[in-house]
């Protein structure tokens, strides 16, 4: 089985097509499993996020896989695969494990280094796990994905360096200090953003969110107050500053509900708040086509460079450890056959000389498997080395033609271990 990712992000498309094809709750679910029940796929995972939806599988079968995924991205999305195929990308092997790398380092998002992507992407595993759509390989994977995007964080600061879609947006806005925020939402974009206003000084943070009490805990967090859901249009009225992100699916906030000048900004796909707000006298809307378009979050340093650098580096390492476990089940039927020979000829030589004593048994046995195990030394861990050059397959392929072993037989890896 081989890794393959196919998916689209604002690199490939525009926003408004990625708001169409949006997926989360209940629909995100269906589509993990319609994907997951095609017969060329093994395991699969999904993430989706405003900058994406990208389908992690393993496969058998490179095209019909890529056909298949298309499809389901088609009928789960409402979007006609014939619109979508222009602004898919599609990585295969050593490609897609570096894709994935630099998602989870935030080196393909909107914003270049954003933190976010590193909690979307373990959410998306574990929603994965639970619907049990993923295996060994794909969870071995994710997680040492993650482990990459946590090392990129703590080696070189990235996270801390680049800006957030938070900070982006905001930074269109002007001073912050003394202004009045409305924040509607209360998940992990609406904390950043509440962090963010109280750290710039914002003077009164109101949190909306459809769980009053888990809106309450953010505005707690940050020395601001909670409202019910349904006081929206009334706190608009008092509000300079507006950021919302709720995956609502639809338009929160209308033309209707201003009636002062704001500056909003929307995180959300689909779109929290109507477009058509622009039109408002005093109204700035900013969303992710703004950010995107500002260019503000694509600025490149050391820092990014130095995390290039170290997932070119978890990339070699991974390829080169997934390479030298493919060698694994042949070194165990090679080293189970040669148990087994041991012990055949040890049973012969004890029915030829059947006075030999306890002490003296055990000697000889010790003896052999000395022998055979010196014997065996060095091919076995030249074999596991030379898996990492390219083409080290074949050498595993040879010690399996010369010794006529079978890596698949079962009792090998139970009873053998290396």
């Amino acid at each position: 089985m081989s890794v393959l990712a196919i998916g689209l992000s604002h690199r490939t498309a525009p926003v408004a097509l990625l708001e169409r094809v949006s997926v989360t709750g209940d629909a995100l679910v269906k589509l993990l499993h319609d994907v997951q029940r095609d017969p060329c796929v093994a395991e699969a995972m999904v993430v989706s996020t405003c900058n994406r939806v990208e389908v992690y599988v393993t496969v058998d079968r490179f095209h019909a896989a890529v056909t298949a995924i298309s499809d389901l991205l088609g009928v789960h999305t409402g979007v006609p695969v014939e619109e979508l195929t222009p602004h898919l990308y599609v990585h295969y092997e050593e490609r897609a494990v570096e894709h994935l790398f630099s998602v989870v380092c935030g080196l393909d998002s909107m914003v270049v280094g954003e933190g976010q992507i590193l909690g979307q992407v373990r959410q998306a595993l574990k929603l994965a796990q639970r619907q049990g759509t993923v295996g060994a390989t794909l969870n071995e994977l994710v997680q040492q994905a993650l482990r990459v995007g946590k090392r990129a964080q703590t080696d070189t600061g990235i996270d801390k360096h680049g800006a957030s879609l938070v900070t982006a947006g905001l930074a269109l806005a002007g001073e912050l200090a003394g202004r009045r925020a409305l924040v509607i939402g209360a998940g992990s974009m609406s904390s950043l953003a509440a962090a963010t206003l109280a750290r710039a000084g914002v003077r009164d943070i109101v949190v909306a969110n459809r769980t009053y009490e888990r809106g309450a805990r953010l505005a707690e967090s940050v020395g601001g107050r909670a409202v019910e859901f349904a006081a929206v249009a009334d706190e608009l009225a008092g509000a300079d500053l507006v950021i919302t992100c709720t995956g609502a699916g639809r338009h929160v906030i209308t033309p209707g509900m201003l009636s002062r000048p704001a500056f909003l900004l929307d995180l959300a796909l689909p779109h929290d708040i109507d477009p058509a707000v622009r039109a408002v006298p005093g109204v700035t809307l900013v969303d992710l086509e703004t950010i995107q378009e500002s260019g503000i979050g694509s600025r490149e340093g050391d820092a990014v460079q130095s995390v290039r650098a170290l997932v070119a580096e978890e990339l070699r390492a991974y390829l080169d450890a997934e390479r030298a476990a493919k060698v694994t089940p042949t070194v165990v039927a090679l080293r189970s056959k040669a148990a087994g020979v041991v012990e055949s000829e040890l049973g012969r030589l004890l029915m030829r000389v059947p006075d030999l004593d306890e002490r003296a048994r055990d000697e000889v046995a010790m003896t052999v498997q000395r022998v055979v195990d010196k014997l065996l030394h060095e091919p076995t861990v030249r074999v596991k080395q030379l898996a990492t050059c390219p083409g080290g397959d074949h050498y595993a392929e040879a010690l399996r033609e010369l010794f006529n072993l079978d890596p698949k037989v079962p009792e090998a890896v139970r009873e053998v271990e290396l």
